[in-house]
Protein backbone atom coordinates (compact mmCIF):
# COMPACT_ATOMS: atom_id res chain seq x y z
CA UNK A 1 0.00 0.00 0.00
CA UNK A 2 1.16 3.54 -0.73
CA UNK A 3 1.76 5.82 2.22
CA UNK A 4 -0.45 8.88 2.60
CA UNK A 5 2.57 11.20 2.30
CA UNK A 6 3.60 9.62 -1.01
CA UNK A 7 0.06 9.76 -2.41
CA UNK A 8 -0.22 13.40 -1.34
CA UNK A 9 3.02 14.28 -3.14
CA UNK A 10 1.80 12.70 -6.39
CA UNK A 11 -1.57 14.44 -6.10
CA UNK A 12 0.30 17.73 -5.71
CA UNK A 13 2.35 16.88 -8.78
CA UNK A 14 -0.77 16.09 -10.86
CA UNK A 15 -2.48 19.33 -9.83
CA UNK A 16 0.70 21.37 -10.44
CA UNK A 17 1.11 19.85 -13.89
CA UNK A 18 -2.51 20.61 -14.72
CA UNK A 19 -2.00 24.17 -13.52
CA UNK A 20 1.06 24.66 -15.70
CA UNK A 21 -0.63 23.19 -18.79
CA UNK A 22 -3.75 25.31 -18.47
CA UNK A 23 -1.68 28.42 -17.67
CA UNK A 24 0.35 27.91 -20.86
CA UNK A 25 -2.88 27.63 -22.84
CA UNK A 26 -4.35 30.77 -21.24
CA UNK A 27 -1.23 32.90 -21.56
CA UNK A 28 -0.61 31.68 -25.09
CA UNK A 29 -4.09 32.56 -26.33
CA UNK A 30 -4.01 35.90 -24.48
CA UNK A 31 -0.68 36.95 -25.96
CA UNK A 32 -1.66 35.76 -29.43
CA UNK A 33 -4.96 37.64 -29.58
CA UNK A 34 -3.51 40.86 -28.15
CA UNK A 35 -0.69 40.74 -30.73
CA UNK A 36 -3.19 39.87 -33.49
CA UNK A 37 -5.62 42.62 -32.52
CA UNK A 38 -2.87 45.24 -32.40
CA UNK A 39 -1.42 44.16 -35.73
CA UNK A 40 -4.56 43.88 -37.86
CA UNK A 41 -4.51 45.80 -41.13
CA UNK A 42 -7.41 47.30 -43.04
CA UNK A 43 -8.67 44.82 -45.66
CA UNK A 44 -7.19 45.29 -49.13
CA UNK A 45 -10.63 44.63 -50.59
CA UNK A 46 -13.43 46.51 -48.76
CA UNK A 47 -15.59 44.10 -46.75
CA UNK A 48 -17.58 44.11 -43.53
CA UNK A 49 -14.38 43.04 -41.75
CA UNK A 50 -12.76 45.73 -39.63
CA UNK A 51 -9.29 44.27 -40.01
CA UNK A 52 -7.42 41.28 -41.37
CA UNK A 53 -4.04 39.55 -41.24
CA UNK A 54 -2.28 36.87 -43.26
CA UNK A 55 -0.09 34.51 -41.26
CA UNK A 56 1.96 31.40 -41.93
CA UNK A 57 2.58 28.59 -39.45
CA UNK A 58 3.28 24.88 -39.64
CA UNK A 59 3.36 24.81 -43.41
CA UNK A 60 -0.06 26.44 -43.81
CA UNK A 61 -1.36 29.92 -44.53
CA UNK A 62 -4.05 31.54 -42.38
CA UNK A 63 -6.30 34.45 -43.28
CA UNK A 64 -7.74 36.01 -40.11
CA UNK A 65 -10.49 38.61 -40.24
CA UNK A 66 -12.00 40.63 -37.40
CA UNK A 67 -15.63 41.79 -37.49
CA UNK A 68 -17.08 44.52 -35.31
CA UNK A 69 -20.51 43.90 -36.82
CA UNK A 70 -22.11 40.63 -37.79
CA UNK A 71 -20.66 38.96 -40.87
CA UNK A 72 -23.04 38.12 -43.70
CA UNK A 73 -23.52 34.62 -42.32
CA UNK A 74 -23.16 34.41 -38.55
CA UNK A 75 -21.75 30.94 -37.81
CA UNK A 76 -23.62 28.60 -35.51
CA UNK A 77 -20.36 27.35 -34.06
CA UNK A 78 -18.33 30.01 -32.27
CA UNK A 79 -15.18 29.19 -30.29
CA UNK A 80 -15.08 30.91 -26.91
CA UNK A 81 -11.72 31.30 -25.20
CA UNK A 82 -12.71 30.98 -21.56
CA UNK A 83 -11.94 27.51 -20.21
CA UNK A 84 -8.20 28.18 -20.27
CA UNK A 85 -8.70 30.96 -17.74
CA UNK A 86 -11.17 29.07 -15.57
CA UNK A 87 -9.08 25.87 -15.53
CA UNK A 88 -5.93 27.79 -14.63
CA UNK A 89 -7.60 29.49 -11.68
CA UNK A 90 -9.33 26.35 -10.41
CA UNK A 91 -6.18 24.23 -10.62
CA UNK A 92 -4.20 27.05 -8.98
CA UNK A 93 -6.72 27.25 -6.15
CA UNK A 94 -6.46 23.49 -5.65
CA UNK A 95 -2.66 23.73 -5.58
CA UNK A 96 -2.85 26.55 -3.03
CA UNK A 97 -4.96 24.31 -0.79
CA UNK A 98 -2.67 21.30 -1.20
CA UNK A 99 0.65 23.07 -0.66
CA UNK A 100 -0.08 26.12 1.47
CA UNK A 101 -3.24 25.21 3.37
CA UNK A 102 -2.47 21.57 4.08
CA UNK A 103 1.16 22.54 4.74
CA UNK A 104 0.29 25.75 6.59
CA UNK A 105 2.67 25.16 9.49
CA UNK A 106 5.66 25.05 7.15
CA UNK A 107 4.79 27.09 4.09
CA UNK A 108 2.02 29.53 5.05
CA UNK A 109 2.27 30.72 8.63
CA UNK A 110 5.38 32.45 9.94
CA UNK A 111 5.06 32.44 13.75
CA UNK A 112 7.88 35.00 14.00
CA UNK A 113 5.54 37.48 12.27
CA UNK A 114 2.12 36.40 13.54
CA UNK A 115 1.44 33.44 15.81
CA UNK A 116 -1.71 32.27 14.05
CA UNK A 117 -3.63 29.04 14.30
CA UNK A 118 -3.79 27.09 11.05
CA UNK A 119 -7.47 27.89 10.57
CA UNK A 120 -6.76 31.60 11.01
CA UNK A 121 -4.02 31.54 8.38
CA UNK A 122 -6.26 29.70 5.93
CA UNK A 123 -9.13 32.12 6.57
CA UNK A 124 -6.89 35.15 5.90
CA UNK A 125 -5.53 33.45 2.78
CA UNK A 126 -8.97 32.69 1.34
CA UNK A 127 -10.63 35.98 2.27
CA UNK A 128 -7.80 38.14 0.96
CA UNK A 129 -8.06 36.76 -2.58
CA UNK A 130 -11.54 38.20 -3.06
CA UNK A 131 -10.71 41.66 -1.71
CA UNK A 132 -8.66 42.67 -4.72
CA UNK A 133 -11.38 41.85 -7.20
CA UNK A 134 -14.06 43.72 -5.25
CA UNK A 135 -11.95 46.90 -4.96
CA UNK A 136 -10.66 46.70 -8.53
CA UNK A 137 -14.10 46.07 -10.00
CA UNK A 138 -15.53 49.03 -8.11
CA UNK A 139 -12.73 51.27 -9.42
CA UNK A 140 -13.30 50.10 -12.99
CA UNK A 141 -17.00 50.91 -12.76
CA UNK A 142 -16.30 54.36 -11.35
CA UNK A 143 -15.38 57.41 -13.47
CA UNK A 144 -11.80 56.14 -13.22
CA UNK A 145 -12.75 53.56 -15.84
CA UNK A 146 -12.31 56.36 -18.37
CA UNK A 147 -8.73 56.95 -17.16
CA UNK A 148 -6.96 53.61 -17.71
CA UNK A 149 -3.47 54.85 -16.78
CA UNK A 150 -4.61 56.25 -13.44
CA UNK A 151 -6.59 53.08 -12.86
CA UNK A 152 -3.49 50.93 -13.38
CA UNK A 153 -1.53 53.12 -10.96
CA UNK A 154 -4.21 52.62 -8.30
CA UNK A 155 -4.15 48.88 -8.93
CA UNK A 156 -0.37 48.95 -8.50
CA UNK A 157 -0.82 50.75 -5.18
CA UNK A 158 -3.36 48.13 -4.10
CA UNK A 159 -0.90 45.35 -4.91
CA UNK A 160 1.82 47.05 -2.85
CA UNK A 161 -0.51 47.43 0.12
CA UNK A 162 -1.55 43.78 -0.09
CA UNK A 163 2.07 42.66 -0.37
CA UNK A 164 3.01 44.72 2.68
CA UNK A 165 0.07 43.23 4.59
CA UNK A 166 0.88 39.67 3.54
CA UNK A 167 4.47 40.15 4.67
CA UNK A 168 3.28 40.88 8.20
CA UNK A 169 1.46 37.56 8.41
CA UNK A 170 2.82 34.92 6.04
CA UNK A 171 6.14 33.36 5.13
CA UNK A 172 8.11 34.94 2.31
CA UNK A 173 7.12 32.12 -0.04
CA UNK A 174 3.46 32.62 0.79
CA UNK A 175 3.72 36.40 0.32
CA UNK A 176 4.84 36.04 -3.29
CA UNK A 177 2.45 33.18 -4.04
CA UNK A 178 -0.54 35.02 -2.60
CA UNK A 179 0.24 38.18 -4.56
CA UNK A 180 0.24 36.00 -7.67
CA UNK A 181 -3.03 34.33 -6.68
CA UNK A 182 -4.49 37.72 -5.72
CA UNK A 183 -3.70 39.09 -9.20
CA UNK A 184 -4.75 35.92 -11.02
CA UNK A 185 -8.10 36.08 -9.22
CA UNK A 186 -8.64 39.58 -10.60
CA UNK A 187 -7.73 38.35 -14.09
CA UNK A 188 -10.03 35.33 -14.04
CA UNK A 189 -12.86 37.33 -12.47
CA UNK A 190 -12.45 39.82 -15.34
CA UNK A 191 -13.06 36.98 -17.78
CA UNK A 192 -15.94 35.37 -15.84
CA UNK A 193 -17.84 38.43 -14.63
CA UNK A 194 -17.14 41.02 -17.33
CA UNK A 195 -15.51 39.91 -20.57
CA UNK A 196 -17.61 36.81 -21.25
CA UNK A 197 -21.01 38.31 -20.27
CA UNK A 198 -20.34 41.39 -22.41
CA UNK A 199 -19.32 39.25 -25.36
CA UNK A 200 -22.49 37.20 -25.00
CA UNK A 201 -24.57 40.39 -25.16
CA UNK A 202 -22.75 41.52 -28.31
CA UNK A 203 -23.12 38.10 -29.98
CA UNK A 204 -26.84 37.95 -29.13
CA UNK A 205 -27.36 41.41 -30.65
CA UNK A 206 -25.43 40.49 -33.79
CA UNK A 207 -27.38 37.27 -34.28
CA UNK A 208 -30.64 39.17 -33.83
CA UNK A 209 -29.60 41.76 -36.39
CA UNK A 210 -29.35 44.54 -33.80
CA UNK A 211 -26.49 47.00 -33.61
CA UNK A 212 -24.67 46.18 -30.37
CA UNK A 213 -23.95 48.93 -27.89
CA UNK A 214 -20.22 49.74 -28.29
CA UNK A 215 -19.84 50.20 -24.52
CA UNK A 216 -19.80 46.42 -24.00
CA UNK A 217 -16.86 45.94 -26.30
CA UNK A 218 -15.07 48.92 -24.74
CA UNK A 219 -15.46 47.57 -21.22
CA UNK A 220 -14.32 44.08 -22.22
CA UNK A 221 -11.34 45.55 -24.06
CA UNK A 222 -10.24 47.50 -20.97
CA UNK A 223 -10.32 44.41 -18.75
CA UNK A 224 -8.55 42.33 -21.40
CA UNK A 225 -5.79 44.94 -21.67
CA UNK A 226 -5.34 44.91 -17.89
CA UNK A 227 -5.05 41.13 -17.97
CA UNK A 228 -2.42 41.42 -20.69
CA UNK A 229 -0.22 43.69 -18.57
CA UNK A 230 -0.66 41.58 -15.42
CA UNK A 231 0.30 38.26 -17.01
CA UNK A 232 4.10 38.44 -16.81
CA UNK A 233 4.24 39.45 -13.13
CA UNK A 234 1.86 36.61 -12.27
CA UNK A 235 4.13 34.11 -14.06
CA UNK A 236 7.10 35.33 -12.01
CA UNK A 237 5.17 35.20 -8.74
CA UNK A 238 3.99 31.67 -9.41
CA UNK A 239 7.60 30.57 -9.96
CA UNK A 240 9.04 32.67 -7.14
CA UNK A 241 9.33 29.79 -4.69
CA UNK A 242 12.44 28.76 -6.65
CA UNK A 243 14.18 32.05 -5.86
CA UNK A 244 14.92 32.69 -2.17
CA UNK A 245 16.69 35.93 -3.11
CA UNK A 246 13.26 37.21 -4.16
CA UNK A 247 10.97 35.91 -1.42
CA UNK A 248 13.18 35.28 1.61
CA UNK A 249 13.89 38.92 2.38
CA UNK A 250 12.03 41.51 4.40
CA UNK A 251 11.55 43.55 1.24
CA UNK A 252 9.86 40.80 -0.79
CA UNK A 253 6.72 42.91 -1.18
CA UNK A 254 8.75 45.74 -2.73
CA UNK A 255 10.52 43.28 -5.00
CA UNK A 256 7.09 42.02 -6.10
CA UNK A 257 6.05 45.61 -6.83
CA UNK A 258 9.13 46.17 -8.99
CA UNK A 259 8.43 42.91 -10.82
CA UNK A 260 4.98 44.26 -11.67
CA UNK A 261 6.58 47.37 -13.14
CA UNK A 262 8.98 45.20 -15.13
CA UNK A 263 6.02 43.29 -16.52
CA UNK A 264 4.46 46.57 -17.63
CA UNK A 265 7.61 47.80 -19.39
CA UNK A 266 8.14 44.47 -21.16
CA UNK A 267 4.53 44.21 -22.32
CA UNK A 268 4.53 47.88 -23.41
CA UNK A 269 7.49 47.18 -25.68
CA UNK A 270 5.85 44.20 -27.36
CA UNK A 271 2.40 45.77 -27.55
CA UNK A 272 3.85 48.89 -29.21
CA UNK A 273 5.89 46.79 -31.62
CA UNK A 274 2.90 44.59 -32.54
CA UNK A 275 0.84 47.73 -33.18
CA UNK A 276 3.56 48.86 -35.62
CA UNK A 277 4.14 52.07 -33.68
CA UNK A 278 7.88 51.61 -33.41
CA UNK A 279 10.09 49.95 -30.81
CA UNK A 280 10.27 51.94 -27.56
CA UNK A 281 13.86 51.08 -26.62
CA UNK A 282 13.56 53.11 -23.41
CA UNK A 283 11.64 50.19 -21.96
CA UNK A 284 14.85 48.11 -22.08
CA UNK A 285 16.67 50.63 -19.91
CA UNK A 286 13.71 50.94 -17.53
CA UNK A 287 13.52 47.16 -17.17
CA UNK A 288 17.27 46.92 -16.51
CA UNK A 289 17.12 49.64 -13.84
CA UNK A 290 14.19 47.91 -12.14
CA UNK A 291 16.07 44.62 -12.22
CA UNK A 292 19.15 46.19 -10.62
CA UNK A 293 16.94 47.64 -7.87
CA UNK A 294 15.52 44.16 -7.25
CA UNK A 295 19.04 42.74 -6.99
CA UNK A 296 19.96 45.43 -4.47
CA UNK A 297 16.85 44.91 -2.36
CA UNK A 298 17.49 41.16 -2.26
CA UNK A 299 20.72 41.76 -0.32
CA UNK A 300 19.07 43.64 2.53
CA UNK A 301 19.07 41.97 5.98
CA UNK A 302 16.61 39.12 6.27
CA UNK A 303 16.65 37.94 9.86
CA UNK A 304 16.82 39.77 13.15
CA UNK A 305 19.55 38.77 15.56
CA UNK A 306 17.14 37.12 17.95
CA UNK A 307 15.10 35.21 15.34
CA UNK A 308 16.75 31.94 16.32
CA UNK A 309 15.73 32.37 19.96
CA UNK A 310 12.18 33.32 18.93
CA UNK A 311 11.82 30.22 16.77
CA UNK A 312 13.05 27.89 19.50
CA UNK A 313 10.69 29.43 22.06
CA UNK A 314 7.55 28.87 19.98
CA UNK A 315 5.16 26.20 21.31
CA UNK A 316 5.03 22.87 19.50
CA UNK A 317 1.83 21.72 17.83
CA UNK A 318 0.27 18.37 18.63
CA UNK A 319 1.82 16.70 15.60
CA UNK A 320 5.22 18.20 16.37
CA UNK A 321 5.03 16.95 19.95
CA UNK A 322 4.38 13.40 18.71
CA UNK A 323 7.33 13.68 16.34
CA UNK A 324 9.57 15.02 19.09
CA UNK A 325 8.62 12.19 21.48
CA UNK A 326 8.97 9.41 18.91
CA UNK A 327 12.07 7.21 19.43
CA UNK A 328 14.70 7.96 16.83
CA UNK A 329 14.14 11.72 16.72
CA UNK A 330 17.58 12.56 18.04
CA UNK A 331 19.29 10.35 15.45
CA UNK A 332 17.21 11.82 12.60
CA UNK A 333 17.73 15.36 13.88
CA UNK A 334 21.49 14.90 14.08
CA UNK A 335 21.53 13.63 10.49
CA UNK A 336 19.62 16.69 9.31
CA UNK A 337 21.67 19.19 11.27
CA UNK A 338 24.90 17.54 10.17
CA UNK A 339 24.05 17.23 6.46
CA UNK A 340 21.55 19.99 5.74
CA UNK A 341 22.08 22.98 7.99
CA UNK A 342 25.11 24.31 6.13
CA UNK A 343 22.64 25.49 3.47
CA UNK A 344 19.37 25.52 5.41
CA UNK A 345 20.43 27.98 8.10
CA UNK A 346 19.64 31.58 8.79
CA UNK A 347 23.13 32.47 7.65
CA UNK A 348 24.25 29.66 5.30
CA UNK A 349 27.96 28.93 5.23
CA UNK A 350 28.01 26.61 2.19
CA UNK A 351 29.87 28.29 -0.66
CA UNK A 352 27.54 30.03 -3.11
CA UNK A 353 24.47 29.78 -0.86
CA UNK A 354 23.42 33.13 0.62
CA UNK A 355 19.87 32.36 1.76
CA UNK A 356 18.28 29.07 2.87
CA UNK A 357 16.86 27.27 -0.20
CA UNK A 358 13.11 27.86 -0.49
CA UNK A 359 13.26 29.68 2.83
CA UNK A 360 13.41 26.42 4.80
CA UNK A 361 15.65 26.71 7.87
CA UNK A 362 16.96 23.59 9.66
CA UNK A 363 19.01 24.72 12.64
CA UNK A 364 17.00 23.82 15.71
CA UNK A 365 14.81 20.99 16.96
CA UNK A 366 11.74 23.09 16.22
CA UNK A 367 12.94 23.77 12.67
CA UNK A 368 13.37 20.05 12.03
CA UNK A 369 9.98 19.19 13.53
CA UNK A 370 8.16 21.81 11.44
CA UNK A 371 9.74 20.50 8.24
CA UNK A 372 9.53 16.80 9.14
CA UNK A 373 7.34 15.76 6.23
CA UNK A 374 9.47 17.56 3.64
CA UNK A 375 12.65 16.12 5.17
CA UNK A 376 11.09 12.65 4.97
CA UNK A 377 10.20 13.06 1.29
CA UNK A 378 13.28 14.98 0.13
CA UNK A 379 16.05 13.27 2.11
CA UNK A 380 14.49 10.01 3.32
CA UNK A 381 12.27 8.39 0.70
CA UNK A 382 14.14 10.09 -2.15
CA UNK A 383 17.68 11.40 -2.57
CA UNK A 384 16.61 14.83 -3.80
CA UNK A 385 18.41 16.43 -0.85
CA UNK A 386 21.19 17.22 -0.40
CA UNK A 387 21.62 18.10 -4.11
CA UNK A 388 24.07 15.66 -5.71
CA UNK A 389 24.59 14.45 -2.12
CA UNK A 390 27.00 17.38 -1.69
CA UNK A 391 27.25 16.82 2.07
CA UNK A 392 27.75 13.03 1.67
CA UNK A 393 24.65 11.93 3.57
CA UNK A 394 24.94 8.22 4.36
CA UNK A 395 22.19 5.75 3.54
CA UNK A 396 22.04 4.86 7.22
CA UNK A 397 21.19 8.49 8.00
CA UNK A 398 18.40 8.48 5.40
CA UNK A 399 17.11 5.23 6.90
CA UNK A 400 17.06 6.85 10.34
CA UNK A 401 14.91 9.68 9.03
CA UNK A 402 12.48 7.22 7.41
CA UNK A 403 12.22 5.03 10.54
CA UNK A 404 11.58 8.02 12.78
CA UNK A 405 8.94 9.62 10.57
CA UNK A 406 7.06 6.38 9.89
CA UNK A 407 7.10 5.46 13.56
CA UNK A 408 5.65 8.86 14.43
CA UNK A 409 2.88 8.49 11.83
CA UNK A 410 1.97 5.05 13.14
CA UNK A 411 1.81 6.13 16.79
Amino acid sequence: MFEAAIIWEWIAFAVRWTHVITAIAWIGSSFYFIALDLGLRKPLVPTLADGEEWQVHGGGFYHIQKYLVAPENMPDHLVWFKWESYSTWLSGAALLMIVYWAGAKLFLIDPEKADLAVWQGILISAASLSIGWLIYDRLCKSPLGEKPTLLMLLLFGLLLVMGWGYNHVFTGRAVMLHLGAFTATIMTANVFFVIMPNQRIVVADLKAGRAPDPKYGKIAKLRSTHNNYLTLPVVFLMLSNHYPLAFATEYNWLIAGLVFLMGVTIRHYFNTMHARKGEPRWTWLATAVLFILIMWLSTRPMYSEDSLDVSEALPLSGTELVLAETPGFEEARDAVLGRCSMCHSREPFYEGIHWPPRGIVLETDHDVLRAARQIYIQAGVTHAMPPANASFMEQSERDAIVRWYRAARES
